[in-house]
Order: C-alpha cells, then structure tokens, then sequence
C-alpha cells in the first residue's frame, strides 16, 4: 500500500505543546506511518516567519533531512477580538489541494491535524474509494471529524510509546 503523509505543522505543534505535554520526534513519526505500508510522500505545512529565530529554522532543515517536503507560507498577524494580534497562517487549502491534486499516487492518506475543517475532505476520499488516517489527541480534533473518520483515528496517546522523542 503507497501511503502519503500530510502534516499540519501548526496544529501539531499545538497538540504537542498544550495537550500532550511531550513531544513527538518527527522521525520516529515517519517509521511508524512506514510501518503501515510504503511511504511515497511526507509534506510538512507550517507557517514561517520572514525572520524565523534560529530555532524553528533548524527545526525546519531538520524535517527535509529525514524527508519530509516543506510546504510553508508567510505568517500574517491576524487581529484577536481582545485587540491584540495573533501570528496565523492557515495552510488547510493547500494541504487538501495536495491531497487531491496527488490522489493517484496513494492508497492511503495519513493526515496529522485534528482540524473539522478537513472533515469534508475525508469524506471526499472516502467517496473516491481511498483509505485514510487521522492522526490526532482527543483535545484537539473536532467532533465533526472525529464523527467522519470513525474507526480511522489514532489519539497519540495510544502510539506514544513508538512516536515519543526520546
């Protein structure tokens, strides 16, 4: 089975940061999204900042050494109803554009976000015959996706011990 993985940098950060509490080495991610066939495809979208501190910039070579490609996009500061700003960029179209725009390529898509917003596509490849996996933390996927992928889902939690950085 050819397997494509699709990584919302942002929201996996998040999950990492605020849910879970430890982290996920990236790599370690890759050998077990391996292990369910063969990986043809690995596309980390994040947002970047013009300056980016030296930190994500490493962290960011990091991931196309072990593989993944880079899709990045400028980070806007997006006005909060407080009055203060927010860094955002928001990446889900061009992750579903790859999604589909490559659909030939996989048997299996592996997405890694628990955003509702990709609730529509998944029932899109599910309606195209694909197979497909959300990877996620109970805290931070959408009951609307949770409620579309059913039996498709994985919480980190209970792969922990196979993705934890060590």
């Amino acid at each position: 089975m050819r397997i494509s993985l699709f990584v919302d940098g942002g929201n996996f950060f998040y999950m990492q940061q605020k849910d879970l509490g430890w982290w996920i080495d990236p790599r370690k991610l890759l050998d077990y999204v391996s292990s369910k066939g063969t990986l043809i495809d690995a596309n980390y979208y994040v947002g970047k900042d013009g300056h980016p501190d030296a930190r994500q910039d490493k962290y960011l070579k990091a991931l196309t050494y072990m593989g993944y490609s880079l899709v990045t996009k400028d980070l806007k500061n997006v006005l909060q109803d407080d009055g203060t700003y927010r860094q955002k960029a928001n990446l889900d179209i061009e992750i579903v554009l790859d999604m589909f725009n490559t659909i030939e390529h996989y048997d299996m898509a592996v997405l890694v976000s628990g955003d509702g917003d990709f609730e529509r596509p998944m029932n899109l490849l599910k309606a195209r015959g694909k197979r497909y996996l959300v990877i996620a933390t109970r805290m931070f996927i959408a009951r609307e996706l949770r409620e579309a992928v059913g039996m498709h889902y994985e919480d980190f939690r209970d792969i922990r011990d196979l993705v934890e950085k060590g």
